[in-house]
């Protein structure tokens, strides 16, 4: 059953040496994604699996101790998901889930054995609803990391250029996600999400399958689009 959800944004902009001498952008969004996290542990999981956005659905489970890397960004950062539990071998961490290993490198987790699930964008809603139950049943006390960006198309120099779209399905994302409001998370536009390039979409509704029944209340901890896109940390608890 579900007792807990982080929701989290993730650019690799998160990662300062990424983001190199614009990392003071975002220490807001790391100061909520760092409350977000305390959430999770106060919750006492019995397993925390971390969902984000991949480039095709199924990759992994990443199990505790998968690696991942920043390299790709020019920075010699290398992260794993979790204390390291002997051999891994599975492959290197999509982007999404090296973002939220590194969160919990950060915060220290060791809370909980942890997992990682790469959720392919298109991913229809019903199969993504049906993956966060699927999820939910795993234990008796599971939490919930669900890495995503709202909308790409929110100023003229965003990744997706200006959308008019942009700003209300943002806005009716972050309502969802502070209110905890399943239904409306059941209910994105699959096929709007993808015209703005909201990675987090498929994410979420999986949230929304898990939470079915849970009872969570939600509280929405940062929403800014300082790149034109849309990032916002919440928790459900």
């Amino acid at each position: 059953m579900l007792v807990a959800a982080a929701v989290c944004p993730c650019p690799p902009l998160l990662v300062p040496p990424v983001a190199a001498g614009a990392a003071p952008e975002l220490d807001g969004a790391r100061a909520a994604c760092t409350d977000a996290l305390g959430v999770l542990a106060a919750a006492r999981p019995g397993l925390l699996v971390v969902v984000g956005p991949a480039e095709r659905s199924g990759r992994g489970p990443h199990p505790q101790g998968a690696e991942g890397s920043f390299r790709g960004f020019g920075v010699e950062v290398d992260v794993r998901l979790g204390p390291e539990r002997g051999p891994v071998p599975q492959g290197p961490l999509p982007t999404s889930l090296a973002v939220a290993a590194w969160l919990l490198e950060r915060t220290g987790w060791s809370d909980a054995p942890i997992e990682g699930l790469g959720v392919g964008e298109p991913l229809e809603p019903e199969r993504c609803i049906q993956t966060g139950r699927d999820i939910a049943a795993r234990a008796e006390r599971v939490a919930l990391l669900v890495m995503g960006d709202a909308s790409a198309c929110r100023t003229l120099k965003a990744p997706g250029y200006l959308d008019e779209r942009a700003a209300p399905f943002d806005a009716e994302v972050a309502r969802a996600l502070g209110a905890a409001d399943v239904a409306a998370l059941r209910a994105l536009d699959a096929g709007l999400a993808y015209e703005l390039k909201a990675s987090g979409r498929a994410c979420w509704q999986v949230l929304a399958g898990a939470a079915e029944g849970a009872d969570l209340g939600g509280s929405l901890l940062y929403e800014d689009a300082p790149y034109g896109v849309g990032y916002m940390v919440a928790t459900w608890s």
